[in-house]
């Protein structure tokens, strides 16, 4: 979520671009993420080797004394963002254009990569020097402010920023998680290091980086020292798939940024037959589009055998279902209608996660999660694929706040149930007593059965009225007739004054 200062700022870039004549707003976005990506080229850079040097392990930076771009020989370092900022403009622009961008769209080495697919057809288009110099001293300010704002996720956010200036946001049914939820979502899952990732609905990797982030931050001797992890890290661990290509390449930069070096980023609709996956991934984490209803013809038949809709956001589910390795897991975003929809597709879907798999929790977010680009009512369905049930009691959860205001400013708050639905979730066995009165509690599956499959939170959760006492008639006419008098009193004495 952008605000305040960061938001100024990049309102502020948004102008030199304009000014500059680049006025089409998905070409500033592509051009932005570009020069992010060489900013954040050098910084990961120093960052790998920083920690090489620590761990004793050898590393050769891709700024290396000498850099081959076509038939010239350069030298590496003049390709550092570090390096060029300071240059004069007409020099700058030289250097980024003949060298540096030509050197991003050939760093992987192989050409059937996510970043070289995407890539390829990827084009420098600040007309002027001057207008890359104002735009390379706007980032440097962004950065700034980012040095103060860690948790800012500054590529999505200006993605999404600057989509919501041209109305694009809510098209089709994309809306960006916030970095918050992911986190959340994948500290609930915590990844392990032999774990086959998916995003089915990628965007910009929002997921799969977050993932990648936490991998190293709990397992990253387990995965580093090990040749076989660290190459399953690198090249067969992360999926995304997505049908914007410009989301696609950001993903792609997103995730070699973070030092995964070869994801599986592909262009596909995932509700197709063009996506053959089956039983495949052990963590699936998913905001998946909720575009409401598509045309059949273009769904694959194996979902619709499962469950008959046009409605995406129950064709996903499905799509997970099939996708998941036995005893893969599942963390996803669904709409609120998915919980009770009485549908024979709603009903289905449910039945099909409850009876055949195993359903752990059921997460109820406040509509203002999404604020200011979507109001809708969402919730988070955790689940593990076995093929033969498995549910028992279902945990839910009424989460009230979030770390945000709910209104479209979304201002930091001191409210904020996500510890305490971490917390919870991995501590089942002290969740056994607690009451429907509270914040979380169990559901047998023989109750869910009954509802008809029900899923919302409203129809288990009970709420204890306290009884309010009122003051008699008599003590009410008491002070009313003691109001009069002293009103009474006060005209009488404010009479006197004018009168005297």
């Amino acid at each position: 979520m952008i605000t305040g200062e960061l938001k100024n700022k990049i309102d502020a870039m948004w102008d030199v671009f304009a000014a500059g004549g680049l006025v089409n707003p998905l070409e500033v976005i592509e051009q932005v993420t570009y020069l992010m990506f060489i900013h954040d080229l050098d910084d990961a850079d120093n960052i790998r080797a920083k920690e090489s040097a620590m761990l004793g392990l050898p590393y050769k930076s891709i700024f290396s004394k000498k850099v081959q771009i076509g038939e010239r020989i350069v030298d590496g370092t003049q390709l550092k963002w570090s390096k060029f900022h300071d240059f004069p403009a007409a020099r700058m622009y030289s250097v980024v254009q003949e060298w540096v961008f030509p050197f991003i769209k050939n760093l992987h080495g192989d050409k059937n990569s996510a970043y070289s697919k995407y890539m390829d057809d990827a084009i420098f288009k600040l007309p002027t020097p001057l207008l890359l110099s104002k735009v390379v001293d706007s980032l440097d300010e962004i950065y700034g402010i980012m040095t103060k704002i860690k948790d800012v996720d500054i590529r999505g956010d200006v993605y999404e920023y600057l989509l919501s200036k041209i109305a694009q946001s809510g098209r089709n049914g994309q809306f960006r998680t916030p970095r918050h939820i992911i986190r959340m979502m994948v500290e609930l899952m915590q990844p392990k290091p032999d774990d086959v990732i998916c995003d089915p609905a990628c965007g910009t990797s929002g997921f799969l980086v977050t993932a990648s982030e936490y991998l190293k931050e709990k397992h990253k001797e387990e995965i580093f020292f090990n040749k076989r992890k660290k190459d399953h890290y690198m090249n067969h661990m992360f999926f995304g798939y997505d049908m914007d290509r410009t989301m696609l390449r950001i993903g792609a930069m997103n995730m070699m940024t973070h030092g995964v070096e070869s994801p599986f980023i592909e262009y596909r609709d995932s509700l197709s037959d063009q996506n053959q996956d089956k039983e495949k991934h052990t963590l699936i984490l998913a905001n998946p589009p909720f575009k409401g209803s598509l045309d059949a013809d273009t769904v694959s038949t194996d979902l619709l055998k499962v469950c008959k809709t046009k409605k995406t956001e129950l064709l996903f589910l499905t799509l997970f279902l099939r996708m998941l390795k036995m005893g893969g897991r599942c963390a996803c975003i669904v709409p609120d209608g998915v919980l009770f929809g009485s549908s024979t597709a709603h009903k289905a879907i449910r039945q099909e996660i409850v009876e055949k798999n195993r359903l752990e929790a059921v997460i109820s977010m406040p509509s203002g999660v999404f604020k200011p680009y979507a109001g809708v009512s969402t919730a988070i369905l955790i689940f593990t694929k076995t093929g033969h049930g498995g549910t028992d009691k279902v945990w839910f959860y009424d989460m009230k706040a979030d770390g945000f205001s709910l209104d479209d400013k979304r201002s930091p708050v001191n409210e904020n149930d996500i510890p305490d639905i971490i917390a919870r979730f991995h501590n089942f066995a002290g969740e056994e007593g607690r009451g429907r009165t509270e914040q979380s509690f169990f559901v047998p599956k023989k109750e869910i059965v009954d509802n008809g499959y029900d899923l919302s939170i409203n129809k288990y959760k009970k709420t204890e009225y306290k009884p309010v006492e009122y003051p008699s008639t008599t003590e009410l006419m008491t002070e009313l007739h003691e109001l009069e008098m002293e009103i009474t009193k006060g005209l009488a004495e404010l009479e006197g004054m004018l009168n005297g």
